[in-house]
């Protein structure tokens, strides 16, 4: 029994359909999904239909966008199995707020470059809570500029430091407060992808803090060894839940990483429930 625990659809920055994502979630012989966009649990119900229909499990969740203000890096958590989602609603609506007002802002800059239009980037934002920068991506290169290699326009447009379109303004929380929203939906809080963002010492103030449960162990940035060496030691310590995910985003993502590359092993998927259940008073 296993799952891929975190991936995107169109509803934030993937390319493909909540139906599509559930269809080959199964083919990939998963036996549970999580839908985790960003910011947004807007595909929770209709993916657990189609899961039924499809026959794999869906867990619900989302990925929400924060920042580790003491170090001013960002941070992502994940949040599974939340009793009362609206609690979450207020933080999203002002991430997305401050994430479309930047990204309009990022458009205006793109447009002083490259002959494209709003309209056109429009027609790749379709579906989506906000406006991402891989949605910008995408229609320069459907323009034909850049290549099958993405990554040296992207750095080139918005590198934190030297992107030539790179702009400020996005309203990001602290991950203290995001974590304990988290909490306070009934949610379980995992912390993603701490090596990629470098947040092992945040994650031991989380943990001190009692604000995670979890940690994201297994993910496209961390090798294999990195796991072994500094996740899985780290999760045994401090009692935590090992995740997996490939942070699917399909052809938005800059390098290959399929459904199922990463995944959550059984004994984990195991632990959540047990979690879920006895956070809700279960057995």
């Amino acid at each position: 029994m296993i799952g891929d625990l975190h991936c995107h659809t169109r509803l934030s920055d993937g390319s493909m359909s909540l139906d599509d994502l559930i269809f080959y979630a199964k083919r990939a012989g998963l036996d549970f999904v999580a839908v985790t966009d960003h910011d947004t649990m807007d595909g929770v119900t209709r993916a657990s239909v189609l899961g039924k229909r499809y026959g794999i499990s869906v867990i619900p969740g989302v990925e929400i966008s924060c920042i580790d203000t003491e170090r001013g890096r960002h941070v992502h958590l994940l949040c599974y199995f939340p009793e009362k989602p609206d609690r979450l609603q207020g933080l999203f609506s002002h991430i997305l707020e401050g994430r479309t007002k930047t990204g309009k802002r990022i458009i205006r800059a793109v447009t002083r470059y490259y002959p494209i239009t709003e309209e056109h980037i429009a027609r790749f934002c379709a579906g989506s809570k906000s406006i991402y920068k891989h949605h910008i991506l995408c229609a320069l290169m459907d323009l034909g500029y850049g290549t099958s290699d993405t990554k040296q326009l992207f750095n080139e447009l918005f590198d934190p430091q030297t992107g030539i379109c790179r702009r400020e303004g996005d309203y990001y929380p602290d991950a203290f407060e995001a974590a304990q929203a988290i909490h306070s939906a009934g949610g379980i809080a995992v912390l993603a992808h701490p090596l990629a963002y470098d947040s092992m010492e945040l994650a031991r103030e989380l943990v001190q803090k009692q604000l995670i449960h979890g940690i994201e162990a297994y993910h496209p940035s961390v090798s294999d060894k990195q796991s072994a060496a500094v996740l899985e030691p780290f999760a045994r310590e401090y009692g935590l839940i090992k995740t997996g995910g490939s942070d699917f985003h399909g052809s938005m993502r800059r390098s290959p990483c399929p459904i199922a590359s990463r995944i959550t092993a059984e004994d984990d998927i195991n632990a959540l429930f047990r979690l879920k259940n006895k956070r809700r008073g279960g057995v």
